[in-house]
């Protein structure tokens, strides 16, 4: 008697799908940046905008078209918005943006800048410099995207992108380079500042966060300037 075929279950069925889905989400937005007409393509997004504690780190990278290679375009197929990935995930994908760009640039801003400037003011100036210092001295035209906003005293063509992470390869790209570089900071400032998890909830208002400033109030990687009921519970 032959071998008798088991049809997959809805569940592994839709497991299949996410993960082909997560597989080709690189490819689409590779494809996204080719139609935009240009070799150069460089994109920049933040991480930290939203958070309690902890820098503002903007990331600008850079990819020429007619150097990417079939196999580095392979590797990142799974590229796409930060947010969609876990935190295993984007450390994997680290290395294959680092070593497929053709320039990668990290900007970070402390909580002192954020708290005297301003959190808009020193994100679009952090996203301008990580894209300035990503195009510095680059030969040929280059296209600039920016996740959601367009940035002032500017140099190069730019566009703002709505939902740009997770549309364009440039700015998923910066996204992931962001992401980790921000949270391999607040993992080690965990151990600088016990107490508060950082290495968990890496600057965000979770419920251990706001318990945590609850018990022991604000650290020095605190922003004062956020408006947040976790800082309204506390006599400061």
């Amino acid at each position: 008697m032959g071998a008798q075929r088991v049809a997959p279950t809805s569940g592994s069925s839709a497991r299949a799908r996410r993960r082909a889905r997560r597989a080709g989400s690189g490819r689409r937005l590779f494809a996204f940046d080719r139609r935009l007409g240009f070799r150069l393509v460089a994109g920049a997004d933040e991480a930290g905008r939203g958070c309690l504690a902890g820098p503002l780190v903007a990331a600008g990278v850079l990819f020429d078209y007619d150097a990417l290679t079939t196999r580095e375009l392979r590797a990142l197929g799974a590229l796409n918005d930060s947010k969609q990935h876990s935190a295993e995930a984007r450390e994997e994908l680290y290395p294959l943006v680092m070593r497929s760009a053709a320039r990668v640039a990290v900007v970070s801003r402390c909580v002192r800048g954020i708290d005297a400037r301003g959190l808009h003011k020193t994100n679009l100036a952090a996203l301008r410099d990580a894209l300035r210092t990503a195009t510095a001295e680059v030969s040929g035209e280059v296209l600039c995207l920016v996740d959601g906003f367009s940035v002032a005293e500017f140099e190069h063509p730019q566009r703002a992108i709505v939902d740009g992470d997770a549309t364009s390869a440039a700015i998923a790209a910066a996204s992931i380079v962001a992401k980790v570089t921000r949270d391999r900071f607040m993992r080690h400032a965990d151990a600088q500042h016990p107490g508060w998890r950082f290495a968990e909830h890496v600057g965000y208002s979770t419920p251990s966060h706001r318990d945590a400033i609850l018990r022991q109030g604000v650290s020095p990687l605190h922003r004062m300037s956020f408006q947040s009921l976790a800082y309204q519970q506390l006599a400061l």
